[in-house]
């Protein structure tokens, strides 16, 4: 037995069990936060403009936040405030001192990337929740020996762009270049690979040195990990992954909703792994599922992010999914009703305020700040009443994909006028060449009008058609690439809409 993995094992088990003990009250930490956020902005350019001193000091701090400080989205926040710490270098605009870097967003709601301030502030929370995840491994069975395999981190360039006092770059390159020491005996593939600005390069790169690693962690979006293991099992004609990593056994992903993969992954493995989803974005890391088995992540109440909730639903957010008012209703964690869906308005120790994450989720226990996943504000289907989540999307394909064993692997869909009606237009990506348009297009078209009695009605009314186009799944990396935007972080967007959907459906006549 590896003396190393004990004690490693070890740790993990007493911090998983301080863990619980800290996230045990996730209301009173989401207060201190609150307070804790104040305190070291008060005296920012934006801390003064709101008057945190004066919130501060009122009898209802939470309260008194909410009136002094209006909801806002990306563009509202950084033409006001960011764009001076970005583009002049200014300091202390919404968080103390200069911001070291700024994190480039993958876009998938508006065609432009977006600047996210990163503070060392939230750097160190990000390691705070990596710990608690890593912690949190002791509930999943693994043996000592598992604890010093290797983790491969599958990420963007981890050398950002240097502009004035401050680096821009993808999120997951930010976070490689400041990866904490210990990490360093186990991290894969390493900075001699990740350094490389191009894509091709480093999944060229990780393959010859695949031979060399015992790999028990994979972190990565699905659509890069998929990929990256495709190449070593064709390059060195494996059956699967365990044959040339045995020990592959926990794999933590995130940024997109994973069962629309799981089939065609699952294709490349030699026997069952873990499945841990995680949720990190641009602008920090929330919550991460603690146990197996659970579908549902914790929100870290404590990891410098103060979350309000806004119900999703007409009253706050118009056709657009953009907030009617900068006043919307909001509520806290323990007063949120379980399976209303909201929208995320989250503060942070990055100088966020009141900001609109842009995701939608629903909270199943508030208590204990247990959420999931279901959609974004902008990234649903409604061209004539229909109504679609992300959540019936996901859940239309991924019935197509276990019924017609189909392999998915990418997809999106746009509402187009068709004369007087409307129609819904599919492009899929699958390995299974016998699957038919028509036949997709049936299960899934069926699955909606179960799923969803809106979409069903106007089925029967304006909703004419459902077309499907099954394209090369290397057509939707090429669009990716085409945007500048192929690297270990981007996704392709479910819902194509306005600009976006005519730039995808140009770049598919020009290829």
């Amino acid at each position: 037995m590896s003396i190393l993995g004990s004690l490693i094992q070890k740790g993990a088990r007493l911090g998983a069990l301080a863990g619980q003990q800290v996230r045990a009250t996730t209301a009173e930490h989401q207060q201190k936060q609150l307070i804790a956020l104040l305190r070291q902005a008060r005296n920012t350019a934006f801390g003064r403009h709101h008057g945190f001193s004066s919130i501060l000091f009122s009898s209802d701090p939470t309260r008194a936040f909410r009136e002094q400080v209006p909801a806002t989205d990306y563009h509202g926040i950084y033409d006001r405030w960011w764009q001076q710490a970005h583009l002049c270098d200014s300091p202390d605009v919404c968080w103390p001192g200069i911001i070291p870097y700024f994190a480039l967003s993958s876009g998938t709601s508006q065609a432009a990337s977006k600047y996210i301030p990163v503070t060392e502030d939230m750097l160190r929370y990000m390691r705070r929740g990596s710990r608690r995840m890593l912690f949190d491994m002791a509930h999943y069975g693994l043996t000592p020996r598992h604890f010093t395999k290797h983790m491969l981190m599958v990420g963007s360039c981890t050398s950002p762009k240097r502009e004035g006092l401050h680096y821009s770059g993808d999120l997951s390159g930010i976070i490689g270049l400041n990866r904490p020491g210990w990490m360093e005996r186990f991290y894969r593939p390493g900075r001699h690979i990740t350094d490389l600005p191009d894509w091709d390069e480093r999944i060229a790169r990780i393959a010859d040195e695949a031979p060399q690693w015992d790999v028990g962690f994979a972190v990565a979006n699905p659509m890069w990990l998929q990929l990256i293991l495709e190449r070593i099992i064709s390059q060195y004609h494996l059956n699967n992954i365990h044959d040339l990593w045995p020990n592959f056994s926990v794999y933590v992903h995130g940024g997109v909703f994973f069962e629309p993969y799981r089939a065609s992954f699952e294709h490349l493995l030699g026997k069952p792994v873990h499945y841990v989803n995680s949720y990190l974005a641009s602008e920090g890391f929330f919550a991460y599922q603690q146990r197996p088995g659970e579908s549902d992540m914790r929100l870290l109440p404590d990891a410098g992010i103060y979350f309000e909730l806004v119900p999703f639903n007409a009253k706050n957010f118009d056709d657009n999914g953009d907030l009617r008012s900068p006043e919307p209703e909001t509520h806290t964690l323990e007063n949120a009703e379980p399976g209303q869906t909201y929208a995320l308005l989250i503060s942070t120790c990055s100088g966020a305020w009141r900001y609109l994450l842009g995701d939608t989720v629903v909270v199943t226990d508030p208590t204990r700040g247990m959420i999931r996943i279901n959609g974004r504000t902008k990234q649903f289907l409604s061209v004539c009443g229909e109504h679609l989540s992300i959540d019936n999307l996901n859940a239309a394909v991924q019935e197509a994909d276990v019924r017609l064993n189909a392999g998915i692997r990418e997809f999106a869909v746009a509402g187009v006028r068709e004369g007087t009606y409307w129609a819904h237009q599919w492009y899929v990506s699958m390995d299974n060449p016998r699957v038919s348009a028509d036949e997709f297009a049936k299960i899934v078209d069926e699955a909606l009008c179960r799923l969803n009695d809106d979409y069903a009605i106007e089925r029967q009314y304006v909703l004419r058609k459902v077309h499907v186009d099954i394209l090369p799944n290397a057509k939707f990396m090429g669009w990716l690439e085409q945007k500048g935007k192929f690297n270990g972080q981007a996704k392709i967007p479910r819902v194509l809409k306005s600009a976006q959907l005519v730039d995808f459906q140009a770049y598919l006549k020009s290829v």
